[in-house]
């Protein structure tokens, strides 16, 4: 496993199980909680769960520039991952399809799962599902414990 993604799965898992995560929310969604709140990612594209760069994340890729370890275009991906897992139809605009209550720990927990999927295929590894198994099992006690 490579170091960024042993560095995201980390952050990632710390945003879920402190409650910061929050899909519509450019500091706390999936990249700005790899990128440590910083939300001028998004300027990489004009849409909210968009995979296309702009010309600014065009920029900024053709650089190489890499934020958290990932490219602009990684960003993106790993992004409209965790939103469609989320349950938001994509590229996010007013009338897209959104979940109920996109706090909703389920809601954050699909998207998580999706969001990880992503990252582990940037770097050419398997799906940790050995370990979303684990994580399941802690949900469904962190779900009972707050019952």
């Amino acid at each position: 496993m490579s170091n960024r993604l042993d560095s995201a799965l980390k952050t990632l898992y710390q945003g879920f199980y402190g409650g910061n995560l929050h899909p519509e929310d450019a500091c706390r969604c999936a990249v700005g909680t790899l990128t440590g709140g910083w939300s001028a990612w998004k300027h990489f594209s004009d849409f909210h769960g968009s995979e296309s760069l702009n010309y600014v994340g065009k920029v900024h890729e053709g650089l190489g520039r890499r934020y958290a370890g990932y490219l602009p275009s990684e960003l993106l991906r790993i992004e409209a991952a965790f939103l469609s897992g989320c349950g938001y139809q994509l590229p996010l605009d007013h009338k897209s399809v959104r979940p109920e209550d996109p706090q909703d720990t389920q809601v954050i927990y699909n998207g998580l799962l999706a969001a990880i999927g992503e990252l582990c295929r940037l770097d050419g590894v398997p799906d940790l599902v050995p370990h979303t198994k684990t994580l399941e099992r802690i949900f469904a006690a962190r779900q009972l414990q707050t019952a």
